[in-house]
């Protein structure tokens, strides 16, 4: 067995099936993720069962038809056989991109593995490869059409993998704030010649909200550049509109010394975002009410609750997280700085992660010389990541093979004009290598 299908074995999803039929202790915030993610392609309302199950789908969102029943009903060996076949006859016609929140069961066939700040420059820089199969969740699937070329497919296994946090801002919204905020701010420079308010937008938003960033002066953030991309801004802009997750927004701009009372929170059901002018003139940040639903769950009481059962405990959570949790946390950061943290650590260390269950429980059986253990003890995958299953992947492939190209991602040439602008400026902006503290 290899070391790919040994994480697979221990994974999030077998954990879940031994909760949900008793052979395993432990609890899962839905018992109906032991079931294959086809169950909840048709008919069903929001997400899917997972962290974000009780956030609001927005209509005409993206929903995935009925998945062929030979993909449904196969054995693991025969999805997996599939796969190996099917890569094997497509050799580097096609890349098969993981993002680290994947189910192990899906990341053991990809070609790349990284969050999505590492994915995008992983898909710009495959220009023979003539598809991109893109296991995460739809924004990301965006953001590889717009950065990769106009002959280049880019696939989406399950289209019902989108992103609660980036619902939470959509285009209207935000060109409705915008205009509230020029009656307010009006657009002529100061004497510095910045304007009035630079928007900024998280990586996990849609295309239409990439491009308003890139045709108002703006650009893109991962939570890996977060702070480079807000020197950015405050260099050209007098203020910023962050969006959509306040907490990464919050938490960066924190860090950089901006004090919370110039971090006003912007609610789009409100007038005028339920904000003062003394606010919004007293404003540097301007946060936009959208959160992580995986994120959200960690708390203060989770840290404590780990530091008093394993002394000498380290605790690592990310950005995302609720602003007293990233305060009381050791240290916080990207996936990606998770990750070398604990490689860079020396055996024998402890590890209180702050993040999606898939990547922590990847890490611990990764690092047996470390023990490393989730900040919540409740089982609860992020609901869209999780929507991605190797039946989806074997299917895409398989259709790939035969001459077919399905669930294709298309950005239109308008809008990925001017996302493509904020993105290019989002990867000129390189991170800060050092660890944050």
């Amino acid at each position: 067995m290899t070391l790919l299908e040994e994480r697979a074995a221990a994974s999030v999803a077998r954990t879940i099936a031994g909760i949900t039929n008793g052979a395993v202790e432990g609890e899962t915030c839905a018992p109906e993720l032991a079931e294959g993610p086809w169950a909840f392609d048709l008919g069903m309302p929001g997400y899917g069962p997972g962290a974000s199950q009780d956030d609001v789908l927005p209509a005409g969102s993206p929903a995935q038809g009925e998945l062929p029943e030979r993909y449904r009903t196969a054995s693991p060996e025969e999805i997996s056989s599939m796969i190996a076949a099917a890569k094997a006859t497509l050799g580097s016609r096609v890349a098969v991109m993981g993002h680290f929140y994947q189910r192990d069961e899906v990341v053991q066939y990809a070609d790349f593995v990284g969050d999505s700040f590492q994915l995008a420059r992983a898909a710009r820089e495959l220009p023979d490869a003539e598809a991109i199969v893109f296991c995460g969740v739809h924004f990301m699937a965006e953001t590889a059409d717009i950065l990769t070329q106009p002959d280049q497919a880019v696939i989406l296994p399950n289209l019902a993998a989108g992103c609660s946090m980036a619902d939470m801002a959509d285009i209207d919204s935000v060109e409705a704030c915008w205009a509230e905020l020029e009656a307010r701010f009006g657009t002529e420079p100061d004497e510095s010649g910045r304007v009035p308010v630079i928007p900024v937008t998280y990586m996990n938003s849609s295309a239409a909200l990439k491009a308003f960033c890139g045709e108002h002066g703006g650009i893109v953030c991962t939570s890996s550049n977060a702070a480079t991309v807000l020197e950015w801004a405050f260099e050209r802009g007098q203020r910023v509109l962050f969006f959509p997750d306040q907490h990464l927004g919050r938490n960066t701009a924190k860090a950089m010394g901006v004090p919370l009372s110039a971090m006003p929170l912007w609610n789009p059901a409100g007038v005028r975002g339920g904000l003062t002018d003394e606010q919004l003139d007293d404003s540097r940040v301007i946060l936009w009410n959208g959160f992580c639903s995986v994120h959200k769950r960690f708390s203060v009481a989770q840290i404590e609750a780990a530091r008093a059962s394993h002394p000498g405990v380290r605790v690592i959570v990310h950005p995302e997280c609720p602003m007293d949790v990233v305060d009381a946390a050791d240290g916080y950061g990207s996936t990606d700085y998770i990750v070398k943290a604990i490689a860079a650590a020396p055996a024998g260390s402890a590890f209180a992660i702050g993040t999606e269950i898939n990547l922590v429980q990847r890490l611990a059986a990764e690092y047996p010389q470390h023990e490393i253990f989730c900040l919540d003890s409740m089982v609860c995958p992020c609901s869209t990541m999780y929507r991605i299953h190797p039946s989806y992947v074997a299917w895409v492939l398989e259709e790939l093979v035969a001459g077919r190209t399905v669930n294709q991602i298309s950005v239109s040439e308008r809008v990925a004009e001017g996302a493509k602008v904020a993105l290019e400026r989002m990867l000129a902006a390189r991170p800060d290598t050092t660890m944050a503290a």
